[in-house]
């Protein structure tokens, strides 16, 4: 009888599964809190709602990293793309006034090099350490016949809370409420196939080679981190002073402010409000991009809008300026629907 095959043969390499989760025990443990009750490798992660709370309601949200990750592979570089993941998790039920309790990741490669599993997964733990949350768990697959070598995706998978009388539902957005934006580090997760496009296939650069206009590096500059804003916003949250809050990711400005505005409210943006970045005008004039079309898919510099009342947002302007944040005054809301520029 002929000698029959392996697992590993097929291509998947459950010793090295083993080698791998064993290292990133500690990457998991350093995330723990007083509510998390598992361990790594519980068939599900436990984890205790937090005391104190009057009407706690649970938000989640889930979402990848996208394109950015075949950067990521290209440059060689795979320890920033777990925090992109959970910064870009953390600020989606941010919106909705939520702080986060626990994160799950899902990685999946088609040849398992142990490396990378370990940066991936160290920056997802590094996200939810720096977000308080706790990485409860997750799962590594290897799928040898889906991805090709050296390739892999990620995806994760965030649970927050926040007092029922705390949800941020744009019931409370006026006309005349000013829009405050707070600044992006960049790409963050989105437009990566456009840029990717413009950069490696139209003006022929490695991820070593320097970007056009901005004084770094291509790699550095595309794979910049998804800022997280739970920290900077919190305060004024308890404060009660934020009406809504629209986390800016794919669709940009025009594709996600209206996500949070009541029926019957527009807004208007006011272009002369801020600078575009200089990577987004090298993507622009290199690719001819139209303007309306890099609105529609990259951020342009604005990661996050704060929806405030107009009386407080000179307020909101100098305590996030206290903080270092780089905010401005973006626009207004309006009568009507959608978002127009001017």
């Amino acid at each position: 009888m002929a000698e029959g095959i392996s697992y590993r043969e097929a291509g998947v390499d459950l010793d090295a599964a083993d080698r791998a989760k064993a290292r990133l025990k500690k990457l998991v443990d350093a995330t723990r809190d007083t509510n998390t009750l598992s361990e790594l490798g519980s068939f599900g992660g436990l984890y205790a709602v937090p005391e104190g709370l009057r009407a706690p309601v649970l938000v989640a949200s889930a979402d990848g990293v996208g394109t950015k990750l075949k950067v990521a592979i290209r440059a060689g570089r795979c320890d920033t793309v777990g925090r992109d993941l959970v910064n870009h998790c953390v600020n989606d039920i941010l919106v909705h006034g939520a702080r986060p309790l626990f994160f799950l990741d899902y990685l999946a490669v088609g040849e398992l090099d142990e490396r990378v599993v370990t940066e991936v997964v160290a920056g997802v733990a590094c996200g939810c350490r720096e977000n308080g949350c706790a990485l409860l768990g997750g799962e590594t697959a290897q799928m040898p016949d889906f991805y090709a070598l050296g390739e892999y995706d990620l995806a994760g998978f965030v649970v927050g809370v926040v007092e029922r009388d705390r949800v941020l539902d744009g019931s409370a957005v006026r006309e005349g409420d000013h829009l405050i934006a707070l600044a992006s580090t960049g790409l963050h997760t989105n437009g990566y196939t456009l840029a990717r496009r413009i950069v490696f296939d139209q003006l022929g650069l490695g991820p070593d080679d320097p970007f056009p206009e901005t004084g770094r590096s291509v790699a550095e500059e595309l794979l910049a981190p998804h800022r997280s804003y739970l920290e900077l916003l919190l305060p004024l949250l308890a404060q009660g002073r934020v009406h809504a809050l629209a986390h800016v990711t794919g669709g940009g400005i025009p594709g996600n402010l209206p996500r949070v505005l009541p029926e019957g409210m527009g807004a208007v943006i006011e272009r002369t409000s801020w600078r575009l970045p200089d990577v987004f005008r090298a993507l622009q004039r290199a690719g001819g991009v139209p303007r309306d079309e890099m609105d529609r898919v990259f951020n342009m510099g604005v990661g996050m809008i704060a929806i405030v009342s107009r009386s407080e947002g000179d307020a909101v302007l100098a305590a996030l300026a206290a903080s270092g944040e780089t905010a401005w005054v973006l626009g207004q809301v309006e009568p009507g629907s959608g978002v127009r520029y001017a």
